[in-house]
C-alpha cells in the first residue's frame, strides 16, 4: 500500500481547490491554445533581453548601403529606411511593448483595488463621491481618455504607463466594488466584525482576497489591450519616439514607405497581432479555469 508524506497530500489537496494557483495551473496547462500563447510571449520575452548580446547586428547601427533591404539570409526581417536592421529592432522593441502593457495595468490594479475595496465596505458619501470620480473619467472611451493624458503629460516611457493606467484603473474599481458589496453581508465578515476586526483587517484579509479572482481574468485581458493601446500611442507620437525601436513607433516611421517596402509595416504589426493574441488566449483560459461553471 503506497503513503503518501505530508507534503505530498498538501500538493494533491491544492491542486484539487478550485481557485488555488496549482488548480488553475493544472486547467490552464490543458488548454493547448493557451501553452502555444505562453510560449510565444516567453520566446518574445526571452529574445527582447538577450537581443543586444546575440544578435548580429544592434537595434540602432545605421547602414545607408542597406537602406528598404528585402527580408535575405543576412537580414531576416530586412531594413528599415536607415538600414537598421529590423530583426533586432523588433525584438529589441518588444520590451517597451511589453514593459508598458503590465506596467500600466498593475498600477490601474493596486489603485482601482484601493479604490474599490473603500467604496464597497464604506459605502455611503465615500462611495457616491468615488463613483462619481470613476463616472467621470469613463465619460471617455479609453484610448480616447489616454490619449488625453499623454498629450498633457508628453511623450516617454513613464508618461505613457501613466496615461493608460489612468484610463484602465475605473474597470478595476468598479469590478472590486460590485463584488464586495455582493460579499460584505456574507457571515463571515459579520463573524470577523463582530471580534472586533480592524476595518484594515477586514478589507486586505477577508474581502480582497475572496473578491479578487475576477481581477486576475480582467488583469490578464488587459494587458493585451495595454499593449496594443501603448503602439497606437508611440504610433501617434504620444508614447516611445524614435530612434527607440517601440513596434508602434516602427510602424508610424515606415507609414510611407507602405507601398514599396511593406515589410517595414508588416513585421512590427505582425508582431502586435502575435503578442496580442497570445495574452487574449492565455487570458481566456484564466477566465475559464476560475469560471465555477465550467468546473468539472
Amino acid at each position: 500500500m503506497i503513503r503518501m508524506t505530508n507534503k505530498q497530500t498538501e500538493r494533491y489537496d491544492r491542486s484539487k481547490k478550485p481557485g488555488s494557483l496549482p488548480y488553475v495551473w493544472k486547467r490552464v496547462s490543458k488548454n493547448a491554445g493557451a501553452m502555444i500563447g505562453l510560449s510565444l510571449l516567453c520566446f518574445i520575452l526571452i529574445m527582447s533581453f538577450l537581443s543586444p548580446y546575440i544578435m548580429k547586428y544592434s537595434y540602432s547601427k545605421v547602414n545607408m548601403r542597406e537602406r528598404y533591404a528585402t527580408p535575405s539570409w543576412e537580414h531576416p526581417f530586412g531594413c528599415d529606411e536607415l538600414g537598421r536592421d529590423i530583426l533586432s529592432r523588433v525584438f529589441y522593441g518588444a520590451r517597451f511593448t511589453l514593459s508598458i502593457g503590465f506596467g500600466s495595468v498593475t498600477i490601474a490594479a493596486i489603485f482601482g483595488i484601493l479604490i474599490g475595496s473603500l467604496a464597497g465596505y464604506f459605502g455611503g458619501t465615500l462611495d457616491a463621491v468615488l463613483m462619481r470620480v470613476l463616472d467621470v473619467l469613463q465619460t471617455f472611451p479609453g484610448l480616447v481618455s489616454a490619449i488625453a493624458v499623454a498629450t498633457v503629460l508628453g511623450p516617454g516611457l513613464m508618461n505613457c504607463i501613466i496615461a493608460i493606467a489612468i484610463s484602465f484603473m475605473p474597470s478595476f474599481a468598479r469590478l472590486l466594488r460590485a463584488n464586495i458589496l455582493t460579499i460584505r453581508g456574507s457571515e463571515f465578515i459579520e463573524a470577523a466584525t463582530s471580534i472586533n476586526c480592524s476595518t484594515r483587517r477586514i478589507i486586505f484579509k477577508h474581502l480582497i482576497p475572496n473578491s479578487i479572482s475576477p481581477l486576475i481574468v480582467q488583469f490578464s485581458l488587459m494587458v493585451a489591450h495595454a499593449g496594443l493601446t501603448a503602439s497606437t500611442l508611440s504610433f501617434l507620437g504620444l508614447g516611445i519616439r524614435p530612434p527607440m525601436p517601440e513596434w508602434g513607433s516602427m510602424i508610424a516611421s515606415a507609414r510611407n514607405y507602405i507601398r514599396d517596402s511593406p515589410h517595414m509595416v508588416f513585421i512590427p504589426g505582425l508582431f502586435i497581432m502575435i503578442t496580442v493574441l497570445s495574452l487574449n488566449l492565455v487570458g481566456d483560459a484564466i477566465r475559464d479555469a476560475l469560471d465555477p461553471k465550467l468546473r468539472d
